[in-house]
């Protein structure tokens, strides 16, 4: 046996198909076999595997018994010569193996390699080749030295930015999601260290290994594609905490021979790690700070203002300590309980439900404490203006760091399609169909230059693999798609690299044409035939914020706007779609229509799309039939009172361009 290839899978059956689909072309040469471990999958990957992929021998365990112990289950069921542990959110060139194998037969002091590895936009993977984290190493990456100086080879060892990703050469480590050995090394070594869960066992086991008297190496001759992190996305456990505390363990286990250098090594992890806890809930902080000190100051601004107009005295100074933090604390409390402060977004409609919230719980409280039961009035100052400040520094925040109002899993994508065989435009057909998604095909690639111009099944070819990064700036493209039915891994691999500063996020559609893997998703390409219909659309505080925008704009302009469009109407007998758009004012106001919905023509129950609109996505976004159908669906799904004002101020422009 030449090769035996292990895996580790959990929830990613979507990628792992893509991975066997590539291994299967990669090792056509060569006699294998394929180890999967699932550890303890709720995605019907067990199943999945059985049905899909019954060339693979499985081992299904009942509880996810971490990285390094599910391999070591592999490991001891391998024959081959070599062998592969390998994540299941990768790709392999045809290459890869005969490669590497190759590169293991010309150098035998080589234990353990790693090849290239680069990320789904196409750019390089640093962790595929670093140093051990000794004091030094530690300290510039804490520090952030080594990305300020990485062409440093003082201050960039721990990830070797230094060195040049097109050489081959000797490294400390490599990255656990490829790592290839001989078997002697294993027998000699063991497997991976079972007292790490998942990360730190790549490293422990290249300081073995090394410590056996065999060499790492990094090879650069052949390529993979990681979608990094896709199972960490699918657990439930805290990565950042578990990837620091397997740090503190490697330094414990292998570079602690010193008090002295254990301190420095642990304290900067645990600074690390306190950093990385910060950065991820950097906007949780900020709105929790934030919001304690505007009620204090609502608190206060309230207070001034009832002692000018009474003969109040105000707070005595024994209720001050109680009075300036327990009513705050509850509105935090209380907002962390609706949900209101998220890691990646503000939202003001939840501000407002646990203001009201917490209005009738600190009014109820001074039944049981009636030494804090100042007067009402107070209170109902302070909320008052809780109610305008709390949600006016969010609206000030949407604006200023123009965050996004429409979820990146709801932006229209502008995808192109590599490929013009029969699989590749049925992936076309099966984007443009799909109604919960709203990828917009701008046409198709080609590996030659007769084609370019011609339409083939309503999509134009518009390039070849040659020029596709001009095709993707000139098009705006944002996604590209391959079939991997169609095209060689070592050619998409080509393309992906040469396109890896494009911004362009590549995807690649399974040997079955029913999904799309992503590094940020994975998207079933036929609808499923029943769906579920929870669209914001339909939720009564939606109805109600949406109602409100509604009647605070067409009220004052039916008084103040719409008597002179009327007239110069008449007058002038045309209408511009300004004039439309105003004299379509008098619907609102009687609830026929909204502001904002769904076309006309195309609407086919209110109840599931909502009012009809005098604007929308099939206004600014104009498309065929199919298109506004797709807008029409998301815009119900994802409705929200910002998407409302986003979709009014972009349709006013559009209309004033067109006067």
């Amino acid at each position: 046996m030449d090769l035996s290839i292990i895996i580790v899978n959990y929830n990613v059956k979507e990628f792992l198909q893509n991975l066997i689909h590539s291994i299967e072309k990669a090792a056509l040469n060569l006699t294998k076999e394929i180890i999967i471990i699932d550890n303890a999958s709720d995605d019907g990957s067990v199943e999945f595997i059985k049905e899909k992929l019954p060339q693979v021998t499985l081992i299904a365990n009942k509880v996810n018994l971490g990285f390094g112990k599910a391999n070591n289950i592999g490991l001891k069921q391998a024959t081959g010569k070599y062998l592969l542990l390998i994540n299941p959110d990768t790709i392999v060139a045809e290459d890869t193996f005969e490669k590497m194998i190759c590169f293991f037969e010309s150098n035998k002091t080589v234990g353990l390699a790693g090849c290239k590895i680069l990320n789904p936009d196409g750019t390089f993977q640093l962790a595929c080749r670093r140093s051990f984290p000794g004091p030094w190493t530690s300290f510039t990456k804490v520090t952030g030295l080594s990305s300020l100086f990485p062409g440093s080879k003082i201050f960039a060892r721990y990830n070797l930015t230094y060195l040049d990703e097109n050489q081959t050469y000797e490294v400390d480590a490599i990255s656990g999601s490829f790592m290839m050995m001989k078997r002697e090394v294993y027998e000699k070594v063991g497997g991976f260290d079972e007292q790490f869960f998942m990360y730190g066992e790549d490293l422990d086991l290249c300081y073995r290994i090394q410590k056996a008297g065999y060499k790492v190496f990094y090879v650069h001759s052949t390529q993979i594609i990681h979608y990094k992190g896709e199972s960490a996305k699918r657990s439930s456990f805290d990565e950042t905490k578990v990837f620091y505390n397997a740090m503190h363990l490697f330094v414990k286990k292998h570079l602690s021979s010193s008090f002295l250098v254990g301190l420095i090594l642990r304290s900067a992890i645990a600074v690390r790690g306190f950093i990385a806890f910060i950065a991820v809930r950097k906007l949780i902080l900020a709105s929790v700070v934030l919001d304690f000190l505007l009620f204090d100051l609502c608190l206060f601004a309230a207070e001034k203002i009832y002692l000018n107009n009474s003969d109040w005295g105000g707070f005595p100074a024994f209720a001050i300590p109680v009075v300036y933090t327990v009513p705050a604390f509850i509105q935090i409390v209380v907002s962390f309980a609706v949900g209101n402060y998220k890691k990646d977004r503000l939202s003001v409609s939840r501000t407002l439900a646990a203001i009201l919230i917490s209005l009738p719980i600190l009014t109820s409280l001074t039944f049981f404490f009636k030494e804090y039961a100042f007067s009402r009035a107070i209170v109902l100052i302070a909320y008052s203006f809780l109610f305008i400040t709390l949600s006016l520094w969010r609206i000030i925040a949407k604006i200023v760091f123009k965050e996004k109002l429409i979820d990146e899993n709801y932006k229209k994508h502008r995808t192109l399609i590599v490929g013009i065989n029969e699989s590749s435009i049925l992936i076309a057909k099966k984007i443009k169909k799909k109604k919960t998604d709203l990828r917009s095909v701008a046409g198709l690639i080609d590996f030659s230059n007769k084609n370019i111009g011609q339409q083939i099944d309503s999509f134009e070819v518009l390039g070849t693999d040659q020029n596709i990064k001009r095709i993707i700036k000139e098009f705006k493209i944002n996604e590209v798609i391959f079939s991997s039915g169609e095209i060689a891994y070592n050619k998409m691999m080509e393309i992906v690299a040469k396109c890896s500063d494009t911004n362009v996020d590549f995807k690649i559609v399974g040997s079955n044409l029913d999904f799309i893997v992503g590094k940020t998703a994975v998207t079933l390409l036929d609808d499923m035939p029943v769906i579920e219909l929870n669209y914001n659309i339909a939720l009564p505080q939606h109805k109600l914020l949406k109602a409100i925008l509604d009647y605070s704009i067409v009220i004052p302009s039916m008084i103040l706007i719409y008597p002179f469009i009327f007239f110069k109407s008449k007058i002038l007998n045309k209408q511009s779609d300004f004039t439309k758009f105003i004299l379509g004012f008098p619907k609102v106001f009687t609830g026929e229509l909204s502001l904002v919905g769904p076309k006309k023509e195309s609407v086919q129950s209110e109840e599931f799309s909502g009012k009809k609109g005098l604007t929308g996505y099939w206004y600014i976004d104009t498309g065929n039939y199919d298109d506004i159908e797709k807008l029409n669906f998301y815009y119900a799904k994802n409705q929200n009172i910002w998407l409302d004002i986003e979709i009014l101020a972009k349709s006013l422009n559009k209309m004033w361009s067109k006067k």
